[in-house]
This record gives C-alpha cells, structure tokens and sequence, in this order.
C-alpha cells in the first residue's frame, strides 16, 4: 500500500532535503500544496487530514497551528519545529536514544524530530548519567561548530553572498537561552541546563559537539577506557540505526573530526578522549546538521512509523 506523505513547509531546507531523500520510492506519494494555494488555510487542512504522515518544516508557531488543523485520528506527524520535542503525548524522535526508542518512535502517532544540536551531546551523556560515572547534577558544558545552514535560508543567503569573506568562527546564543537547550537537559537526564556555546563556521553543511568533562569535580573519578566502555557497550545494545562509538584511542589529533565528513548521510561517529593522570576528558561526536541533525532524522522517523526498514532512502 503506497502512503500519502504532506511535507508541510516543503520549500524550506529541511524540507527540500526530505524530498531529496524520498525521490523516487515507491512505497510513497508525496502530495504538495500547490503555488497559488500556499496561504490558502483550507487547503493546507485538507492536505493535512489527507495525509498518512504529515511533516512539519515550519517554526514553531506555524507547526502549532498545522497540528490544530488535524482533525482526524489517523494522520500521523513529524514535526521538525522544537514546539513538540518535549511536549506531552509526543515521542522524541531520536531513534537511537535507548534500545526502546525506535519501537516507541514506530508505534507513535506524534513524533518531534530531534534539534541538531542536542543529538550528539545526548548520545553521549545519557550513557554516562545512567551507569553513574557522570552525576545528573554535574555543571556541564556544550560546545561546537555547525555549518551555516542551520541557520535557514537567512543565514544560506548570507553566507553564500559574503563568501570568503564570511564570518569563518561566529559564536553565537550569548544570551545562552538556546532553543535546544530543554530537549538536551530533558533527554540527557540532566538535572540543570548546561552552559552552551555554539559556533556557526564558513561551511554549508555538518557539524561536530563536543562536551568537556573535568572529571576531578567527581566524587569518583573514571577514567577515559571506563567512560568509552560506557558508551559503547550503551550502544552495542541497540540494533540497527547509524550510531557509531570509535575505538578509544590516545591522540593530539584525529583527522576524522571534520564537521563535514559525514555529510549527506544519516551517520554519527562517537569519540572519546581522556587524560587520567589530570583527570580531564572530552566527548565529541561528527554527524551531519542536515542529516542526522533534521531531515535524515525525519526520514529514519518516517520508516519506523511506516514499518519499512530503518535505513530505507538513507546513506550510512
């Protein structure tokens, strides 16, 4: 049976990158708004309603309001906004979360696509938070550098008009009121909001988040291996999906830390790195803000919520 699909907000870069990925399945129509109806309410309902699964690519407000409009018990969502990823009666839709996550993810009828930026960091702390060797209340920090496409079609514009002579290191949240910050905490384990600095570079696409750890504040210290087996052994017990934890290794550099590497597929690579003589250590994980970071993710949701494999349309 082919199942209709309504990507409300298609024009925008998430939702372009969801139509690339689902060219030319057979197992999906993609219904569309037509141009001189795009403002058109009563339209935009009877897609809606029309659709199996309605993906949403619009802020937050908008996304609402899309919800609203439904009103049928069959039309299932995946809203990319971050208006539902917490929300009551809503699946986080980061499908290798916990061993539990896809089955919850396939079995859900309302289902918030993850932020960009929360993926790594939450892949990587909520390992630790559960087997104890980070505390949930412990004072973290989240740094990064993503392309500047996250950033929409504003930034895309900018950027690309500006060229070499774009901003090449942009910091940016400084009010440190980051929109991704409840899901991090809240999927993390967390017990407070950890201090977050994003950073936007000169390249389009790609991203790598990286968590500090000064292990001595610890009331007992791991070491790097005990942090890794963590994290591994976490993620050797979810089958399927496109987490991956790169072997422990002690090194000044590691040319795979590039934020572009993994670009244009749905994967996400794992690091750990520790110094256990001064109690320090880093987490750092490389996955793709356009992929794993949104419209990969959205797809990887609409498969499971579909029952077709998890990776059908995606690269690894």
């Amino acid at each position: 049976m082919v199942a209709t699909i309504f990507i409300d907000g298609e024009a925008g870069t998430t939702g372009l990158q969801i139509r690339d990925r689902l060219a030319g399945r057979r197992d999906l129509e993609i219904i569309s708004i037509a141009q001189d109806k795009r403002k058109d309410q009563d339209e935009r309902k009877r897609l809606l309603n029309l659709a199996d699964v309605a993906i949403l690519c619009l802020p937050d407000d908008a996304a609402k309001e899309s919800v609203s409009l439904i009103e049928n018990d069959t039309t299932k969502v995946i809203d990319a906004s971050t208006a539902h990823r917490i929300a009551d009666g809503w699946t986080y839709g980061f499908a290798e979360m916990d061993r539990l996550q896809a089955g919850k993810i396939a079995e859900s009828k309302r289902v918030g696509n993850p932020g960009c930026w929360p993926q790594g960091p939450i892949a990587m702390l909520r390992p630790l938070v559960e087997a104890g060797l980070v505390p949930a209340d412990y004072p973290l920090s989240v740094n990064g550098i993503s392309g500047y496409s996250g950033g929409g079609r504003t930034m895309i514009e900018e950027y690309e008009a500006k060229g070499d002579d774009a901003n090449e290191f942009m910091p940016y949240g400084l009010t440190f009121k980051h929109k991704h910050l409840p899901e991090l905490q809240t999927y993390a384990k967390l017990d407070s909001t950890p201090l977050f600095t994003p950073v936007v570079g000169n390249f389009r696409q790609g991203m790598v988040t990286m968590v500090p750890l000064q292990l001595s504040m610890a009331a007992k210290i791991p070491t790097g291996a005990e942090l890794h087996a963590a994290i591994a052994d976490y993620f050797a017990a979810i089958k399927g999906g496109f987490v991956e934890v790169a072997p422990f290794e002690q090194a000044e550099r590691v040319p795979e830390l590039n934020p572009e590497i993994y670009n244009d597929t749905n994967r996400m690579r794992l690091h750990v790195f520790a110094n256990d003589a001064r109690a320090q250590a880093v987490l750092v994980a490389v996955y793709d803000n356009l992929g794993k970071g949104a419209s990969g993710a959205a797809v990887q949701n609409l498969n499971l919520m579909l029952g077709v494999a998890e990776d059908t349309s995606l690269a690894a």
